[in-house]
Parts: C-alpha cells; structure tokens; sequence
C-alpha cells in the first residue's frame, strides 16, 4: 500500500469553523477533522449560540454575522485555535464569554491578543493570571482601527484579529513586526478572500475592509504536518508512500517539509493534487542544515529521523516551537537523547548527531507531534514506546492503526 489517507487540516478546519461561525448563511464544511482540537471549537462555537450540526463528512454552521448575544462559559481544553480565535470572533458580539481550558493550555501565551484587542477598545480581563488562560471577554461590537501586534510567538495571533476585521464597524490596520510562520497568515488571508472579505498585505502592515463574510460550501483538505509522518517514514525506510489532495496547489506550507527530505535524498514528486515521497534504497539520508521557520510543526518530524541520516542534521530558527503544547525543540531533545542519540540545543536551534536510536520510552510531554514523530523513529529501533499514545487525538485520531496498516502493508 502506498497510498494514505490524511484526515482534514486543523489550520484549515478552525479558520473554516470561525469564518463560518461569522458569515451571513449557512456554511456546508466538507471532509471535516473530527478531533479533539476540532470538537473543541465546535462545541465551543455552541456553547455561544452557534447554530453546529456535526455528521461524518459534512459538518454545517449557521453564522450569526452580528456576533453572540448574552453570555457564555467556553472550555477549550487543549486547543490553542480555539482558545486564540474565539475570543476575537466574540469580541464582534454583544455580552460577556469567559474562556478556560486545560492546564496545557493555560501554560501557553495569550498575551498578544489580549493586548491587540483591548488597543481596539475591547475590554479583556486575565481571571488568574495576565497574558494567560482564563479570560473574560465584555463584548460590545469593534469599531476597528490601527494596531499594533506582536506576532513573533505565534501566528495564531494575527490570523485572530485578521479574521476579525470584516467584523468591525470602520475595518483594521494591523502593523505586525517579527512574524513566524508566514505560510499560515497565507493560508488566513486566501481564506478569508474565499468567503467574501477584502484584505490586503503589504510589507509590515494587513488592511482589512469592513463587510463580514459569506456562507460557503468548503472543502478541507488533507493535513500537511500530519501527512508529514508518513513523508518521513517512506524516507527513511527506503519505502514509497503517496497523499492525495495535497500539492502544490495545497493551502499549507507544511507541504514544503517535502523540500528537506529531497534535499537529504529521498526522491519527491509534487503533483497539483498529490504528493510522493520514494525513500532511498538503503534508508540512508543525507543531513542537512535547514531553517524552519516557516515549518515548524515539523520541527519534531525531522528531529526524529535525524540519527539515520549520514550526517548532522541541524535545524534552526525555530524558537516559536518552545510555546507550543510543549517545548518541542527541548522535548525533541530530551527524547533523543533518552534514545543514546547526542544533541546539542540552543535558543532556536538543534543540532542532533548520526547514530543508533536504542529503544526507550518517549515522553510525549501529551504533544500529539512529539508522539506522532517519534512513532516514525520506531520504524527502524524495536521497543520504541510512548507515555501517553492517546494524545493524538488532538489532531489525528486514528494516527496510530493508519500508521501501522502502512507499516505493515
């Protein structure tokens, strides 16, 4: 069997919930990621009045284009899209929405958002502590204007306050400085245009028009950083493995982590609908020293094939992975090493050495791509386990049968 089945992309799948949740119709999502992150935000959007009827393959959402109404308790357990996102679409309401989720969470920055969205005028308070969950929101509608916003942590935070926009009564200016991962504000902003808003990039500064959106029937395509495990193993196992309805007309810049396995060897081929990866022969991969800025979700994707490269393989740029579900750069070190593999680490990069990995148990830190990741490692080292294997459920829920019916066939 060369050919896998990704379900849909979380990115696309929280921006097509918010923009549907926002728009003037009812919206038809087709091909939808039923995961822990995803129902996250399904259910929140009920809990705040939302209209969400979720089937198998097509999940529909009923916009209210003037915001919710009144007030409401959402629990986002681990989902930072839901937990960044739906304080901004409220913002555009009218009442009070206090926002909580799981201890993981709470642990993460909301701090940028806050901020934006109280220079807009919008009155937030930190129940507990400032600049994290939990939040409360007084909504009272957005007049809109210029801000200011740092984005250097993550990019959840612009795409909030960009999806926001059509919202607000005079339409926003955001002026960003640093910014990681570019290809996902791409992925916001071809959204955003495909139900119905006019936004603009140039240099540092976005420009929304007021507006709202447009019910739409949307398809979601398959997840990159999840089709990005099974890229890996057919790389290092020598093996070939095919993903259709990504390419390189895809949405997701995870796509290009295709890029580095071609650069260590494997050979690719990147159709507008589908993507192949053919390992070499022996399994033997070429290191390499790549930034990943753009890609850092597969940061640990790399990180865990990187011992049977001939080579060092040294990535860098990638700071923003240390404020993800966990410290993914020093989790991805720590297991490696855990494995008898050396690694050096820095502010923003890892350095990991060729070698053996010996069996060992992986602490997942309960990181679906900690997890993931590592599972593609076991390919080549028996006895490989991990701490906690349900915690794929955030993105990928049948990650690890999918993954051992390819390994097997």
């Amino acid at each position: 069997m060369t050919e896998v089945v990704i379900p849909g992309s979380k990115s696309v799948m929280a921006r097509a919930l918010f923009l549907a949740a926002a728009a003037d119709g009812v919206s038809t999502l087709r091909q939808p990621l039923a995961s822990d992150d995803t129902e996250a935000f399904a259910y929140g959007l009920r809990d705040l009045g939302y209209e969400v009827d979720l089937q198998p393959d097509v999940w529909t959402v009923t916009g209210l284009p003037q915001g919710p109404a009144g007030s409401a308790s959402v629990y986002t357990r681990d989902a930072g899209t839901a937990s960044r996102f739906l304080p901004a679409l409220v913002a555009a309401g009218h009442g009070t929405f206090r926002f909580d989720a799981s201890a993981q969470m709470r642990r993460r920055p909301v701090a940028p958002l806050v901020d934006a969205l109280r220079q807009l005028g919008v009155e937030v308070s930190c129940d507990e502590t400032e600049g994290h969950l939990p939040l409360t929101v007084h909504a009272d509608g957005v007049k809109g204007g210029t801000l200011t916003l740092d984005a250097s942590l993550s990019s959840q935070f612009l795409t909030a306050l960009l999806m926001l926009g059509p919202l607000t009564t005079d339409g926003l200016v955001i002026r960003v400085g640093e910014l990681v991962s570019v290809p996902y504000i791409e992925i916001t902003l071809a959204m955003m245009r495909r139900f119905g808003a006019t936004v603009d990039w140039s240099g540092d500064t976005f420009t929304v028009a007021p507006g709202g959106y447009q019910a739409r029937d949307y398809l979601i395509e398959p997840d990159a950083s999840s089709a990005s495990y099974f890229f890996a193993a057919a790389a290092v196992t020598g093996r070939e493995v095919t993903v259709h309805g990504l390419g390189s007309e895809s949405l997701q810049g995870d796509v290009r982590f295709v890029d580095v396995l071609a650069r260590m060897g494997a050979t690719v081929r990147v159709e507008p609908e589908s993507v192949t990866v053919i390992g070499p022969e022996n399994g033997r991969l070429d290191g390499v020293t790549v930034n990943m800025r753009d890609i850092s979700d597969t940061m640990p994707t790399l990180a865990a094939i990187a011992p049977y490269a001939s080579s060092p393989v040294r990535i860098e740029d990638v700071y923003n992975t240390r404020v993800k579900e966990c410290d993914r750069l020093e989790t991805s070190a720590v297991n490696l090493r855990r494995l008898g593999i050396a690694v050096e680490t820095g502010r923003d990069w890892i350095e990991i050495q060729p070698g053996q990995p010996q069996a060992a148990e992986i602490l997942t830190e309960r990181d679906h791509r900690i997890a993931m990741s590592f599972s593609v490692t076991g390919l080549r080292t028996p006895g490989i386990t991990l701490d906690d294997p349900d915690c794929v459920k955030k993105t990928f829920p049948t990650f690890h049968s999918v993954f051992a019916a390819w390994a097997r066939s």
